[in-house]
């Protein structure tokens, strides 16, 4: 029988975890160390605290360390500085190929080739902070069988003081994990005068007079932050140099940075099957030229429209396409005379009241938001839940025997289409929770494979992930709310046992908790059951699935044709595609079909004066002659 929680297991010999490994530590080559215990000194007066801390001692020369800089630059195809600036530096990778691990594992590298010991690590939310914490104590004894040291890891808590005395003066690997809020308000007081800020900037007895930051900064600690882009504000940066830090290494999918020292973007990640290979099962007919399709965008009461998508273009070529409209716009004249929008399309009234936007038109039609012409909603959800359950069970009759758990994650926009409470405030289920039920009834009659898997009784297979509130109710939330932490805590907890086989639930629905530092390597199947279409960005659900799976024993599984990522939109699969395109090539800075002059940095060409081999560089010209004339596109 399958252990009710999985132990995953890691490898720790995956090239492109390596690079990026190597990539920061390879900046403090050949720069001086000591390991010493220093006497930890407060930055506005200089006095002593009576305590003797360690702290991180490597001695940065800035010229050193641009030269280190530039030549892992120039060794990993990223676009060379001349100026590094601040001892910044970003390491970026595609979601679902081991950010996390790959800086944790820094940690210790850093340890033990420089003898680097105080570590923060930021992050811009609870969720995100939790995901760290979860990531340490499952990676806790993989790091502790590669490198035999003592560490210990916290999270920076105003009501335990005594923890950050223990943070300086430790002479072990310390890490702690700190929300950037906790102190971005500190900061904010201590600048506009107000007597010290919170906690952090504030002095203490217990601390000998001297206040948490001091402590800390006093320890040049490494600062790491997670989700850096999350973290861009003036006064974000203003509290993480208050820090005092030795470097800052910031990690993320999508974050564009000059001193970048690594990249492993979503085409390298796809290219060398580190992730699952996207596809898409698309439930909408490409275009239905006998009905009317408008669906409302947004408003913008400044200039007075309105933005709505209809159908545009000619019968062999429409497409779905977005317009704006004032009072008097015929959709006739803007869809290319589209013969379904001939009668009745002509624009009659536009509100702008938060609450109550709307277009009206001529023939009594009005859409608004969450209200569509020519969707037939409810249709395509069914449609979707059915093909996603279907992807699934096929999924599950080819990986169960290989003992792979599958996953399938719904996301939704509204708790109540899942989950209804009656007057006595009984839990009922909605209609997609009935839907949901129904279509998977049929499926296991209708196909007798289906009826064969080994499956427990429906109501156990499937549950929402969803924020309580004072009543005991599911209920909608914006994903930032102490409600919805607590729900992402109860998915962290559960993110392991839900691979196991023994564990019925394999159908998880979300409302907006299943965010950035969440993510399941066995969800095969994402759908989208979002009435309005998802505000979200495409590449953010996405990124919930791609990481590889894993068997019962924890094990990676690197089989190409195991590794796919079904997503059920619900709009066209050219739609679909020219919108991931876009947020791929807007969030990671690439452009398909062109070659970046940084992919020459490691081309060697002959010479034609000298006969012999030289290295391109990334101005489009040999490193040792001018006369070659080569250019990157």
């Amino acid at each position: 029988m399958a252990s009710p929680t999985m132990h995953l297991r890691f490898d720790p010999s995956l090239p492109h975890q390596w690079d990026a490994i190597r990539a920061v530590t390879d900046l403090f080559d050949g720069l001086p160390m000591a390991d010493a215990p220093l006497s930890i000194t407060t930055t506005p007066n200089a006095l002593q605290f009576t305590e003797v801390g360690i702290g991180n001692t490597v001695s940065l020369d800035d010229d050193a360390l641009l030269t280190n800089l530039r030549a892992v630059q120039g060794r990993n195809e990223i676009a060379q500085v001349n100026v590094m600036g601040e001892r910044r530096f970003a390491v970026e990778m595609e979601t679902g190929t081991g950010k996390t691990y790959v800086y944790l594992r820094t940690i210790f590298e850093l340890h033990k080739l420089y003898g680097l010991k105080k570590f923060v690590v930021v992050v811009p939310s609870v969720p995100i902070r939790e995901g760290v914490l979860h990531s340490i104590d499952t990676m806790r004894e993989h790091f502790r069988g590669l490198y035999d040291v003592t560490f210990e890891h916290f999270v920076y808590d105003s009501g335990r003081l005594g923890r950050i005395r223990s943070f300086a003066t430790a002479n072990t690997v310390q890490i702690m994990v700190i929300n950037i809020q906790a102190f971005i308000k500190d900061t904010e007081a201590r600048e506009g005068g107000r007597g010290g800020g919170n906690v952090i900037y504030r002095p203490f007895d217990k601390l000998n007079g001297y206040a948490p930051i001091d402590y800390i900064k006093g320890t040049s600690p490494v600062v790491i932050v997670d989700e850096p882009q999350r973290v861009q504000a003036e006064k974000s940066q203003r509290a993480l140099a208050n820090l005092s830090p030795l470097v800052t290494l910031e990690y993320s999918a999508t974050f564009d940075s000059p001193n970048k020292v690594y990249r492993l973007g979503p085409i390298e990640a796809y290219e060398q099957k580190l992730v699952k290979q996207i596809e898409v099962a698309s439930v909408l007919q490409e275009q239905d030229a006998n009905s009317a399709y408008v669906r409302f965008v947004q408003s913008d009461i400044v200039k007075g429209r309105t933005q709505v998508e209809i159908t545009a273009g000619g019968v062999t070529d429409p497409a779905r396409k977005k317009v704006w409209v004032k009072r008097g716009s015929g959709l006739a004249d803007i869809s290319d005379r589209r013969p379904e929008y001939a009668d009745g399309y002509i624009v009659t009234a536009l509100s702008w009241e938060p609450g109550n936007e709307y277009a009206e038109f001529s023939g009594g039609a009005r859409v608004g938001p969450g209200v569509s012409l020519g969707e037939m909603t409810d249709a395509i959800m069914r449609a979707q839940i059915t093909t996603t359950i279907r992807q699934h069970f096929e999924r599950e009759l080819s990986l169960a025997p290989l003992g792979i758990k599958v996953l399938s994650l719904f996301f939704i926009d509204r708790v109540a289409n899942y989950r209804e409470y009656d007057e006595s405030g009984i839990a009922r289920p909605g209609k997609l929770a009935r839907w949901f039920e129904e279509s998977y009834a049929d499926l296991r009659q209708k196909y007798d494979r289906y009826g064969a898997l080994a499956h427990p009784p429906v109501g156990q297979l499937h549950d929402g992930y969803f924020s309580i509130d004072n009543q005991k109710r599911a209920k909608d939330t914006t994903g930032k709310t102490q409600e919805d932490d607590r729900t992402y805590a109860l998915i962290m907890r559960d993110k392991e046992k839900l691979l196991s086989l023994d564990e019925p639930l394999r159908f998880i629905f979300s409302h907006s908790a299943l965010r950035e530092g969440w993510d399941n390597p066995n969800v095969f199947q994402i759908c989208t059951l979002n009435e309005t279409r998802s505000i979200e960005k495409k590449r953010q659900e996405i990124g919930r699935g791609l990481r590889l799976p894993v068997n019962q024993r924890g094990e990676r599984i690197h089989d190409p044709n195991v590794n796919r990522l079904t997503v059920v939109a619900n709009e066209s699969y050219r739609e679909f595609a020219d919108t991931l395109q876009r947020e791929y090539e807007q969030d990671a800075k690439i452009r398909f079909g062109e070659v970046p002059r940084t992919a020459f940095n490691n081309v060697t060409v002959l010479d034609p004066a000298s006969g012999e081999s030289v290295a391109v560089t990334q101005a489009g010209r040999s490193a040792s002659s001018a006369t070659w004339s080569g250019r990157a596109t």
